[in-house]
């Protein structure tokens, strides 16, 4: 004869963790939509609204964290990284543009995996706003963004790479600064 209470046992943790999964899920969809609205916001330059955003992200994240300490399975699932990634690339972003220093990864409360692929994430905002400031006449900016990548790409050029997400997120980089670096010797050339 069987224990059902083995079985019922099962089903409710498989049932709670579904649960938690879900919260998860509706959790971090949260946190990205509001990463991503403090991104436009800051790239429109309204820094009042990026804020209040980032804020709001923020709140969501410490939720989420929540969810996520209550099985370890959780803080593995994809969503859940996008989600850390996300708001720490908004946070790096708004950060950048109001400090031109970005804060570290153990002030953020990130590891450091995370933090560098949401750095080499924030640097395409970089080039956004590089690009768009070029257009606005705004040239010092372009050019002080590109300075800043280049420090960025040299110190991460000292990490021992190996083949994975954050390698592929490090080599994107590369990308972003030659055509900062073509953004700038276009202005050069115009002076």
């Amino acid at each position: 004869m069987t224990d059902k209470k083995i079985f019922q046992d099962m089903r409710k943790e498989l049932e709670t963790f579904d649960q938690l999964r879900e919260q998860l899920i509706t959790e971090s969809r949260e946190v990205i939509k509001q990463s991503k609205k403090a991104i436009y916001a800051a790239q429109r330059n309204s820094f009042k609204d990026a804020a209040k955003n980032l804020l709001e992200a923020k709140k969501q994240l410490s939720k989420l964290h929540i969810i996520a300490a209550k099985n370890a399975k959780l803080a593995t699932f994809s969503m859940y990284q996008a989600a850390v990634e996300e708001y720490t690339e908004a946070a790096l972003f708004i950060h950048y543009l109001e400090h031109k220093t970005v804060p570290s990864h153990t002030k953020l409360g990130v590891g450091a995996e995370e933090y560098i692929c949401a750095l080499s994430d924030m640097i395409g905002e970089l080039v956004r706003k590089a690009v768009n400031s070029v257009i606005t006449g705004k040239t010092e900016l372009a050019i002080e963004i590109k300075d800043f990548v280049q420090d960025v790409y040299a110190e991460l050029m000292l990490f021992d790479w190996r083949n994975s997400p954050t390698r592929k997120k490090f080599d994107v980089i590369k990308y972003h600064l030659e055509k900062l670096e073509n953004l700038v010797l276009q202005i050069k050339m115009k002076e």
